[in-house]
């Protein structure tokens, strides 16, 4: 039975334009911008979070970790591993601040 064999090997999405605009935006619009790379897990592809300094924060999809450090090289923004550093505490306090609200 040649079931599996049917099966295309999943590409996973790519980041569209409209991904890439949103967050050129966000850069643009805000201060202290960072972006943190989270890896593939079996649910999603790797995003990117871009963390500003009050912890306002947005998330899109990225093709591969290099993609990330290239966008955040092109807007000479720090970028980081979130599995190696871990989420900023502001990022924490926006969400708890925004639950609040």
């Amino acid at each position: 039975m040649g079931w599996f064999r049917r099966r295309k090997p999943e590409t996973g999405r790519q980041a569209s334009p409209g991904d890439i605009a949103h967050l050129e935006q966000f850069i643009q619009s805000r201060r202290g911008v960072e972006a943190f790379i989270e890896p593939r897990t079996t649910v999603t592809e790797t995003t990117v979070i871009l963390i500003a300094y009050d912890g306002e924060w947005t998330r899109r999809r990225m093709p591969h970790p290099l993609a990330v450090r290239q966008f955040a090289q092109r807007w000479s923004i720090p970028v980081y591993d979130v599995q190696l550093v871990g989420y900023p505490q502001r990022m924490r306090d926006f969400n708890a601040r925004k639950k609040q609200a």
